[in-house]
């Protein structure tokens, strides 16, 4: 049952209650005190610190979220209060309360840590429910005014906004637990933007100030560009190479939901969709705003999805047992959409998989780096049939260290997107970023070889960055909310305490807050990157889309290109990159990176050996570099700012691992077969007859090693070539100078000295007889050259040879 309470006396607060039943309401309660403890309670401390112990505070919706001309004159809060605690709660009062407006940039997040006191504008507490037991909880809408009407009386409580801005507002719940005493037992709190106030419509005196709508000006509007990111976590399998007629195989079938219709993907796309719409964007200057930024790895996902795929019962077995996915048709659809997007708006690639590039740079392999940074935009180009953005890296992590600036620039990167704080004036007064600057001291060691970085010329960077506060406000918006590596220290806090309505009304507000605040010394502008894996829903997706808009028609605002921002002139004065603690905390550690240097050099020295054979499809790079990108995805920094970061962690922890059994199978696969028994050479220089055999479906280049004893010579046969799937006899030359029976070890290996299969032993015994042949044969030759001698010597002398005497038998 709804009872709606439109005025009690002396007060223009309305309170609507749902859930218990009609409040017994019949004259404001009156205040209590806020610092008086209940019985057992602690004093009232910082909300970053506290959590609710018996009561719960939750903020529903806003009307309306973004004051502006033609709104209504009041405000209306609907909130739930729920008892969280162990006993009932007596007399549940509430109010609002507002905060001077935000001033500073900063102070978008700052306030929302701020105690009740501190929100000095105050209404009446009003009782919205005589008591609540345990678990139950009630829901209630408190209205008030924004500012003084003809129509209301002297004294009533109003939010006293006379003018535009951003304004912090709290709702405070006082209660009585049982057995304790009356308290403020929690508060819920929210920005509220005002873009404009709406004329009183009830006073006709055109001289009265009620009587005309508030404006803010816009002498001055901001430069608006606007990332809107389609990324997700890595799904694919670990430890597959690429194939040309097997299907991809996922961890999860959940990358369906998210495309089918009210999955989170499909509303992102969505809700661009609805807003570039000719009837809605009709002077396509919100198109003009906002460019598209995609991750690669969902791109071959969704694509490899698209022919049919299969989800694996394990994702530690990817060959194991697998069932058919069922997201082909909703993937091929929602591709589709994309590539219509792409065609509309700027598209600019992510790096692979929001692969964490400080970790990156510290393996030093340029292959890798290359696969991370530069092979994106071609990926995305022939997916999306577009033409992407080039030389621009947007971080994950919003900021990156000199080493891993120097490494970017080496690839190609013209301009990195990072937060306004990821780069610092190498002067000693703080100074505020520009829109565009250059980054200086790029010949450290950047990580990689490449010309760009090895020779003594120092690389061009400049740093696009986007506004902190809102990038803050915007990741904490969704079902997941995070808190950015570049959120300072004491903008931080949990956001669990804050509902999903309340988390939208602070990224409103912080998108309004620089086009009604100019700042001396701060460019009028405005560059808005949500997280890469935004975790929104369609309508709060449709909100900040709409505010954008909205800043737009209202003139506060007026669009700029990606390609503006980036061409714009960097700053005379040089900037260094700013790694915060929080980043290095965020990153990915060891045991992930670790392993994974040791993987891709494996991964380069196979594929290095590796034929490419122009009459095969399957080319050593497109057999090895689902390999590499696996790698990528176990560096993932997907997941690792909010609550699934031990999960984040875990999964990248394991596809290392599956990616070096892979690899042992895979380097195992070429090996040479052992012939069995004793094998028997015909003679003393015989050729020993071995069979290599290739497993993988791409030729390969390879080397016999032979550890032979001394009594037996081999000679090198050199570099091999194996078909795929196929073996080769080898004809190895052998010389033996001993009949007994020699052990040889024979292996296989790459060019380059990569161990391949096991060790093979074979048993080698030769027919030569070796010295005591020599001697026998020498013994006879004597014996036949005295026994010829003495024939002649009878002869000569005339005399008849014994051995010519007729024998009688």
């Amino acid at each position: 049952m709804i009872a709606r309470w439109t005025r009690v006396a002396a007060v223009a607060l309305t309170v609507t209650t749902i859930g218990l039943g009609p409040a017994a309401i019949t004259a404001p309660a009156a205040p209590i005190a806020p610092s008086t403890p209940a019985h057992g309670l602690p004093d009232p401390v910082q909300r970053s610190d506290r959590s609710p112990e018996f009561l719960e505070l939750g903020i529903d919706s806003v009307t309306p979220s973004v004051v502006t001309t033609t709104s209504d004159q009041t405000v209306s809060v609907t909130a739930t209060v729920t008892n969280v605690g162990d006993r009932r709660v007596n007399d549940v009062d509430v109010r609002l309360q507002r905060a001077p407006a935000v001033a500073t940039s900063a102070e978008l997040r700052t306030t929302l840590k701020l105690d009740q006191q501190n929100f000095d504008v105050v209404g009446t507490f009003i009782t919205v429910a005589d008591h609540l037991d345990v678990g139950q909880h009630k829901q209630f809408t408190l209205t008030m005014p924004l500012r003084p009407s003809a129509q209301t009386d002297p004294g009533t409580p109003t939010l006293r906004i006379t003018d535009p801005g951003v304004y912090p507002m709290l709702l405070n719940v006082n209660g009585q637990p049982a057995y304790g005493n009356p308290a403020r037992l929690d508060d819920a709190r929210f920005l509220l933007p005002v873009l404009g106030l709406p004329a009183d419509p009830t006073v006709t005196d055109a001289q009265q100030p009620q009587s005309r709508p508030i404006a803010p000006s816009t002498d001055s509007p901001i430069a608006v560009t606007m990332l809107w990111p389609l990324a997700d976590k890595p799904r694919l399998a670990a430890g597959i190479p690429g194939s040309l007629d097997q299907p991809v195989r996922l961890v999860d079938d959940d990358l369906a939901t998210s495309l089918a219709p009210g999955g989170r993907l499909d509303q992102l796309v969505g809700a661009l969709e609805f807003a570039l719409r000719p009837n809605v964007d009709r002077d396509h200057k919100l198109a003009q705003s906002i460019c598209l930024a995609v991750d690669p790895d969902l791109l071959i996902t969704v694509s490899n999805m698209a022919r049919g795929y299969l989800v694996v019962a394990d994702p530690s077995n990817p060959m194991g047992p697998a069932r058919e996915g069922t997201g082909a048709q909703v993937a091929a659809a929602w591709l589709d959409r994309v590539r219509n997007l792409a065609d509309n708006v700027c598209t600019v690639a992510l790096p692979f998989a929001q692969v964490d590039l400080t970790a990156l740079r510290q393996i030093h392999n340029s292959a890798l780096s290359t696969s991370a940074v530069v092979a994106p935009a071609d990926i995305v180009d022939s997916i999306l049939a577009t033409t992407s953005k080039r030389g621009i890296t947007w971080p994950d992590s919003g900021t990156v260290d000199d080493n891993t600036a120097a490494m970017l620039a080496g690839l190609g990167t013209k301009t990195l997107l990072v937060s306004g704080n990821a780069v610092a004036a190498n002067v000693d007064e703080a100074i505020a970023p520009p829109d565009v600057v250059r980054v200086a001291n790029l010949n450290a060691d950047a990580g990689t070889a490449t010309a760009a970085t090895a020779s003594t010329a120092e690389p061009e960077l400049h740093a696009a960055t986007f506004d902190v506060s809102a990038a803050t406000a915007l990741a904490a918006v969704g079902s997941q909310p995070q808190t950015p590596s570049f959120t300072p220290s004491k903008a931080r806090y949990d956001l669990t305490g804050d509902s999903r309505p309340a988390r939208l009304q602070d990224a409103l507000g912080a998108l309004a807050w620089p086009a009604l605040t100019p700042q001396p010394d701060h460019p009028r502008s405005l560059f808005i990157a949500p997280p890469q894996q935004w975790s929104v829903d369609g309508n709060e997706a449709s909100a900040v889309l709409s505010q954008v808009a909205t800043l737009i028609r209202s003139g506060l605002a007026v669009p700029r290109t990606l390609d503006t921002l980036v061409s714009e002139p960097a700053d005379a004065r040089p900037f260094t990159a700013n790694y915060p603690q929080h980043a290095v905390d965020d990153a990915i550690p060891d045991s992930i990176r670790l392993p994974a240097a040791e993987q891709a050099g494996r991964i380069d020295t196979l594929t290095a050996a590796l034929v490419d054979d122009p009459n095969s499809e399957l080319t050593p790079q497109r057999f090895s570099a689902p390999l590499r990108e696996d790698l990528l995805r176990a560096m993932s920094l997907s997941g690792r700012r909010d609550a699934t970061r031990a999960n984040s962690e875990l999964a990248g922890y394991s596809r290392v691992i599956v990616e070096a059994a892979s690899m042992d199978t895979l380097l195992k696969g070429v090996t040479v077969l052992a012939p069995g028994g004793v094998y028997t050479l015909a003679s003393e220089q015989s050729p020993l007859l071995l069979v290599a055999r290739n497993d993988l479906p791409v030729g390969i280049r390879v080397r016999l090693k032979v550890d032979a004893p001394s009594d037996m010579h081999i000679t090198d046969i050199g570099e091999q070539q194996l078909p795929p799937r196929g073996s080769r006899a080898l004809q190895v030359p052998a010389e033996v100078n001993d009949s007994r029976s020699l052990v040889v070890d024979v292996s296989l290996t790459t060019p380059t000295g990569q161990a391949l299969g096991d060790p093979t032993t074979v048993s080698v015994r030769s027919n030569a007889y070796g010295k005591p042949l020599a001697i026998i044969t020498a013994c006879a030759g004597a014996l036949l050259l005295l026994l010829a001698g003495r024939r002649l010597w009878h002869r000569f002398r005339g005399q008849p040879d014994p051995a010519d005497k007729q024998i009688d038998v």
